[in-house]
C-alpha cells in the first residue's frame, strides 16, 4: 500500500509541476510585451530571464506525452490488454476531439475553422490511440522502435518531398509548418514524429512503479536512467554534429553560450530536446519518491486533475488578457484571435514587463489551485461517475 503511495504521489507531482509551468509559458503569450515582437530563444534579442523562462517550459509536453504512457499502463495493470486497448481509443480519440472545440475556443475566443491548429493534445490524443495498437507488439521491439525513432528522426531534418500531397503528409509527420486545403489552414505545431514514440517509453518506464518493486531499487535505476539520458544530451550536444537541426555556437558571453547550448529545438521536438526534458525529469521523480509537505500536496492535487486544470487555465488566461487590453487601450475584438495571440497585428504594442508575468503566473495558480481541490476530491469521492474519468 504504502508503495503504490508514494508511486501515485511521486508522478502526479511532477505532473502537476509540469501543468504550473505550462501556465507560466501561457501567461507569458497573453501578457509578455516582448511576446508579440520576438521569439524568447532568439539569441540575437532574447535576454538571459526571458530564454530561462521559455526554457523551463519546455519540460511540459515532453511530461505530459510520456507520463500519459505510464498512467496507461497503471490502467493496464487493471484490465486486460484488450480492455486497455479500447479505454485507450475512446479516451484517444475524445483529447483529439476536444483539441478542435473545447480548447480551440479556449485559445481563440471563436470557433471559426479557417484555422486549425494541431496541439498538444492532438498529440497526447493520438498518441494514445497508436498505444491500443502498440501495446500488443512485443515489449523489446516496440522500445526498440521507439528509441530508433526519437535517435534517428532527426536525420529526415531536410528532407523535402516533392508535391502537394506527399509534402502534406510529410508536414503531418514531422514538420513545424501549415496544411492548406482549400481554404482551410492546417498548422501542424505538433508533428507526429517522434511523439508517438515518447509514449510507449512512457508505457514501459511505469514497471518501475508496479506493487512489488522496492522503493530504494527504483530511486537507484531512477537515478541512473536520468543521469544518463542527461549525460547522453551534455555529450552530444557538446559534440555538435547530430541531434539537433540548430547547432550551438560561441557567442557574445559565457552565458549566452549556455543558452545556445541548451537552445534546443521544440518543434518537432529534436533528440536534444527530448533528451534534455526527459533526463531531468526522471530525477526528478527519483528525488521526490519521498517528498512531503503542504507545498509537494499542492502540487500533487494538481496533478490529478492535469486535464481540468488545462481547460480552465487557457479559459481564465485569455479573458484576463481581454481585460487587460481593453484597461491599456486596446479593443475587445483585438483578443479574439486569429491564429495566435503574439501573431494577432491589432495587438501590436500591447504588453508586460516579465516581472509582471510572473506577479499574474503566481496568483493564477493561488487563485485556480482552490478549483482544482475541490474537483480532485469530487472525482475521488464519485469514483462511480464515468465521465470523470475523461477529465
Amino acid at each position: 500500500m504504502n508503495t503504490t503511495r508514494q508511486r501515485i504521489t511521486s508522478i502526479d507531482m511532477l505532473r502537476g509541476l509540469v501543468m504550473v509551468l505550462m501556465a507560466l509559458d501561457h501567461v507569458r503569450d497573453y501578457f509578455n510585451y516582448d511576446a508579440f515582437l520576438f521569439d524568447p530563444t532568439d539569441l540575437t534579442k532574447t535576454t538571459g530571464a526571458l530564454f530561462i523562462t521559455r526554457f523551463l517550459t519546455h519540460f511540459c509536453a515532453t511530461v505530459f506525452v510520456f507520463l500519459a504512457g505510464t498512467s496507461a499502463f497503471f490502467v493496464g495493470q487493471r484490465r486486460d490488454k484488450k480492455s486497455l486497448s479500447v479505454w485507450l481509443l475512446k479516451r484517444g480519440i475524445w483529447l483529439v476531439i476536444v483539441e478542435f472545440t473545447i480548447i480551440k475556443l479556449a485559445w481563440f475566443f471563436k470557433l471559426d475553422y479557417s484555422v486549425v491548429l494541431f496541439m498538444v493534445i492532438w498529440i497526447l490524443g493520438l498518441s494514445m490511440i497508436l498505444l491500443a495498437g502498440f501495446i500488443h507488439l512485443p515489449k523489446k521491439l516496440m522500445i526498440l522502435l521507439s528509441v530508433l525513432v526519437i535517435v534517428g528522426h532527426n536525420a529526415f531534418d531536410t528532407f523535402t518531398p516533392e508535391g502537394p500531397i506527399m509534402s502534406g503528409l510529410w508536414t503531418f509527420l514531422h514538420v513545424y509548418n501549415p496544411v492548406n486545403i482549400g481554404n482551410i489552414e492546417l498548422f501542424i505545431a505538433y508533428p507526429i514524429l517522434p511523439w508517438v514514440f515518447v509514449m510507449p517509453l512512457g508505457y514501459y518506464f511505469g514497471e518501475l512503479y508496479k506493487p512489488g518493486v522496492d522503493s530504494a531499487f527504483r530511486v537507484k535505476r531512477l537515478w541512473l536512467l536520468g543521469i544518463s539520458i542527461t549525460l547522453a544530451f551534455l555529450i552530444l550536444r557538446f559534440i555538435n554534429i547530430y541531434g539537433d537541426p540548430y547547432l550551438w555556437s560561441s557567442q557574445k558571453s559565457f552565458g549566452f553560450t549556455v543558452i545556445s547550448f541548451l537552445n534546443v529545438t521544440k518543434y518537432p521536438p529534436s533528440l536534444m530536446y527530448l533528451l534534455i526534458t526527459i533526463g531531468p525529469s526522471i530525477i526528478f521523480l527519483a528525488l521526490a519518491e519521498k517528498w512531503k509537505g503542504s507545498f509537494f500536496d499542492k502540487l500533487i492535487t494538481i496533478g490529478r486533475v492535469p486535464m481540468f486544470f488545462y481547460i480552465i487555465h487557457i479559459y481564465i488566461i485569455h479573458l484576463l488578457a481581454l481585460i487587460a487590453a481593453l484597461f491599456t487601450g486596446f479593443k475587445a475584438s483585438d483578443m479574439v484571435i486569429d491564429f495566435w495571440v503574439n501573431e494577432q497585428p491589432e495587438l501590436q504594442g500591447y504588453g508586460f514587463s516579465l516581472w509582471l508575468v510572473y506577479l499574474i503566473w503566481i496568483l493564477l495558480i493561488i487563485a485556480l489551485y482552490p478549483a482544482c481541490s475541490r474537483f480532485n476530491k469530487y472525482k475521488s469521492t464519485n469514483r462511480d461517475k464515468w465521465w470523470l474519468s475523461y477529465l
